[in-house]
């Protein structure tokens, strides 16, 4: 069982999302959202070429259907923000991927390897991302998550993002089927810093 819902559809977004798969929102002006208080991580660093053979065996334990090696590949040449957290043997424990949009962060793939599960691990990735954005001036975060998945939207709820659409038929799903994507947003003010913990 994954520990947070993965963005993304497996495949690499263009770099700016186009009109028509942005769902149609008029935003609230930006509030102190409840961010977390993380951990310090230990071993993060960006993620190289040299680690694509451990993204592609970690995604292929995480999921049904995981991002492939060319997506990782991909990913890296579009020059996509991904980080690592590494164990001191070198094992990967958790990864984050996502890509600058206009005044935006969109999510892409947030994992977390099942033997370090529960380790807070996908919420200091979340703070960096959120670190990343203020020092980018950009004002919101998003991503997409499966309806099924309600520890992952539990997570990004406490987190500060709200729903703002839904994406018809988004993820492939067992048996040929299709789910349904959650789009969420989190507005950043100037300002918003640490209050719940989440875990």
């Amino acid at each position: 069982m994954r520990w947070l819902g993965r963005s993304g559809r497996g495949q690499v977004l263009p770099a700016t999302p186009g009109a028509a798969d942005a769902p149609s929102v008029s935003g609230p002006v930006p509030v102190a959202a409840p961010a977390v208080a993380a951990p310090p991580l230990v071993g993060l660093r960006p993620l190289t070429l040299a680690d694509i053979d451990a993204l592609t065996a970690a995604e292929a334990l995480l999921y049904p259907h995981p991002w492939t090696r060319g997506n990782f590949i991909d990913a890296l040449a579009a020059g996509y923000l991904m980080l690592g957290v590494f164990a001191p043997d070198g094992a990967l424990r958790a990864y984050m991927l996502a890509m600058a949009g206009v005044e935006e962060w969109h999510l892409l793939n947030l994992s977390v390897a099942r033997d370090h599960q529960g380790q807070r691990l996908a919420l200091g990735l979340l703070r960096h991302l959120e670190a990343h954005a203020r020092a980018t001036a950009s004002p919101c975060l998003w991503l997409e998550v499966r309806p099924s998945n309600a520890r992952a939207r539990g997570v990004y709820e406490r987190f500060g993002f709200e729903q703002i659409g839904v994406r018809r038929g988004y993820y492939p799903d067992l048996g040929g089927r299709r789910e349904d994507a959650l789009v969420l947003r989190r507005l950043l003010s100037a300002d918003a810093e640490a209050s719940d913990a989440v875990d």
